[in-house]
């Protein structure tokens, strides 16, 4: 069982990324993604979440507008597709399951309780 996050990299402000988080022993038709981000020294922050069937999400204030997660069960992975990238988006970039999270409460923001995690993957904003 495990979680895969991938496609990080180091981009100009203003760019571009697509990251993807690959499930590999297990499906994620059943489970809310949440993708977080954490600088050294600072709390983790919640960027945004996706729930397991009716397609709901959440995104930060900081993210709004500029990211958009999805998914294709299919391929049991999920997508975080971060445009007009800004210096201050500069984190390592976590994904992360929470099991029967049918639907994004709105004022839960990504507040479930996740069970596996992956790896993370570095996203550099710098010019």
């Amino acid at each position: 069982v495990q979680l895969q996050a991938s496609g990080g990299g180091l981009v100009q402000p203003g760019g571009s990324l697509r990251l993807s988080c690959a499930a590999s022993g297990f499906t994620l038709d059943y489970y809310a993604i949440g993708w977080f981000r954490q600088v050294p020294g600072k709390e983790r922050e919640g960027v945004t979440c996706i729930s397991s069937s009716d397609g709901s999400t959440y995104y930060a204030d900081s993210v709004k507008g500029r990211f958009t997660i999805s998914r294709d069960n299919a391929k049991s992975t999920v997508y975080l597709q971060m445009n007009s990238l800004k210096p201050e988006d500069t984190a390592v970039y976590y994904c992360a399951t929470a099991p029967s999270v049918s639907t994004i409460v709105p004022g839960a923001a990504c507040s479930y309780e996740y069970d596996y995690w992956g790896q993370g993957t570095q996203v550099t904003v710098s010019s």
